[in-house]
């Protein structure tokens, strides 16, 4: 049983906040098919950038399932405590400080995982969150800054001391980026450390590779980023391998099909037009990229500039015989 606060979670696959990807339409999929939990994309803790179209929409949380994780990201405490409570009022459930992104834009203003350089501010951080709203915090950090600077145990204990409910940590440090594998024995150490639970995330693509990171570590979850994108029914596997020792079927031809063609309707209908037909264009790379002529579908669905003609390539391309995409198209 995984518990953050008072929430109780359905099981122990988690999808991780990842920007540009895990958006309201993407998050309730993976709910729908399996995720105990789905934390939204980071948004800033400036609340006067709030108003652009983009925050406008990561702010959306309605017909969510609960518990709703939203991830802030920043460095000034009071704005950090700010962002969180109005949060909170927006539909918040859980509120998660983002002390992992590697990105370049986010570490030039200090925040991210460039945070794990600072463990008082990060102290400073955390205690101003907890105690400005009545709901669970939860933080997501790395190994640490570089391979020479590995503190998440520091962090860990400094997390556990200011009142934060759970810690994921991603393994890798910022320096590494997404490059090489993950290394779990930080994991572990920080599972040892402390008495929160603890959320392994990295490498993790298989329900075989849930299982031996979560036995190897002693987590109390896996937290799955890249490996949902594409794969959304990766948390269905992971579940049943968990609690029964078998892998499910793998998604059919015809279940496949009707999951993507859902899930960019639900894309075109959440970003309208002109957006939702430019971000479909992604996951369906994702969904389609290692299919028998997938890689030449998605050049020709990229240059779709009409929803209906996604969504009519998406019907062909799924009803023609494996390996003969061409006539479909």
């Amino acid at each position: 049983m995984v518990k953050i606060g008072a929430h109780v979670l359905e099981n122990r696959t988690i999808l991780a906040p990842m920007a540009g990807v895990t958006d309201l339409p993407f998050r309730q999929l993976c709910r729908q098919l399996g995720a105990g939990l789905a934390v939204s994309e980071m948004i800033t803790a400036d609340t006067s950038l709030w108003k652009s179209r983009k925050s406008q929409q990561r702010l959306i949380h309605r017909d969510e399932s609960s518990p709703r994780s939203v991830q802030i990201a920043g460095s000034i405490p009071a704005m950090m405590a700010d962002a969180a409570q109005q949060n909170v009022t927006l539909g918040a459930e859980i509120i998660d400080i983002n002390m992992g992104c590697p990105a370049k834009k986010v570490c030039k203003r200090a925040a991210g995982s460039a945070l794990l350089q600072d463990e008082s501010l990060v102290q400073d951080i955390l205690k101003a969150v907890v105690a400005a709203v009545d709901v669970p915090v939860t933080l997501k950090i790395r190994t640490g800054w570089d391979s020479q600077n590995r503190n998440a145990v520091t962090i860990a204990r400094i997390a556990e001391d200011s009142g934060i409910s759970a810690l994921a940590v991603h393994g890798r440090t910022r320096a590494c980026k997404f490059i090489g594998h993950a290394e779990y024995d930080t994991i572990a150490a920080v599972v040892e450390a402390i008495s929160l639970p603890v959320f392994a995330n990295g490498d993790i693509h298989t329900p075989q590779q849930a299982k031996q990171v979560l036995d190897y570590t002693g987590a109390a979850a896996v937290m799955i980023g890249r490996g949902a994108q594409g794969n959304p029914w990766l948390f269905r596997e992971i579940n049943g391998y968990l609690e029964h020792g078998v892998i499910p079927s793998p998604p059919s031809r015809e279940e496949l099909a009707s999951t993507v063609s859902h899930h960019i309707q639900a894309i075109h209908q959440f970003y309208g037009e002109y957006l939702g037909i430019r971000i479909a264009r992604k996951h369906v790379g994702w969904y389609v990229n290692a299919l028998p002529s997938g890689r030449m579908f998605h050049q020709y669905f990229n240059q779709l500039e009409d929803p209906y003609q996604q969504k009519q390539s998406l019907h062909n391309f799924f009803a023609a015989p494996k390996n003969n995409w061409d006539q479909a198209a």
